[in-house]
């Protein structure tokens, strides 16, 4: 009987192993809260797997518990950008569930870049952390505070889910 137990407990220990990128077809949905000067945003993130380890995606963000004095309109407080990912945390080799991933966007407000990483506790389940940056503003004028909201550093956490 100890040994039946053995074999069923070492089987489910190896089914429920969870990979952080599987590569072509992988799909990832993100779901956390970005931190900035003057805003906190709520980010939802979408990252399909077009290789080994290259991923695109599409994510959005809305700022909110702005200050009044600010005067943000819609237009300041949401963002879209497309990004592309360099998903090497299989090339790092750190752990399984882990993975690194740098990449560049491109949104209405900024051509920026981001690095971030994301742990998987489970198949479907896990945690991430990025940072975002600008690289180019599109608008070479002085920007207003309202204007600056998702123009500058920006820092996200949130959890992670495994759509495959």
């Amino acid at each position: 009987m100890k040994n039946i137990f053995l074999v069923v407990t070492l089987f489910s220990v190896f089914y429920v192993n969870s990979q952080a990128f599987y590569g072509k077809d992988d799909s990832k949905f993100q779901v956390g809260v970005n931190l900035q000067h003057n805003a906190t945003s709520i980010n939802v993130a979408y990252d399909y797997g077009l290789g080994e380890n290259f991923s695109v995606g599409v994510v959005s963000s809305y700022a909110l518990g702005v200050p009044k004095i600010l005067d943000a309109k819609f237009d300041d407080r949401f963002d879209l950008k497309a990004r592309f990912n360099a998903n090497i945390g299989s090339v790092l080799n750190i752990d399984e569930n882990f993975d690194f991933y740098p990449g560049l966007n491109f949104s209405f407000k900024n051509f920026g870049a981001h690095a971030g990483a994301r742990y998987f506790f489970s198949d479907g389940f896990g945690i991430f952390s990025e940072v975002n940056f600008p690289i180019s503003k599109y608008s070479s004028d002085e920007l207003t505070d309202a204007q600056k909201l998702h123009n500058q550093f920006t820092f996200g956490i949130g959890t992670v889910f495994n759509l495959n």
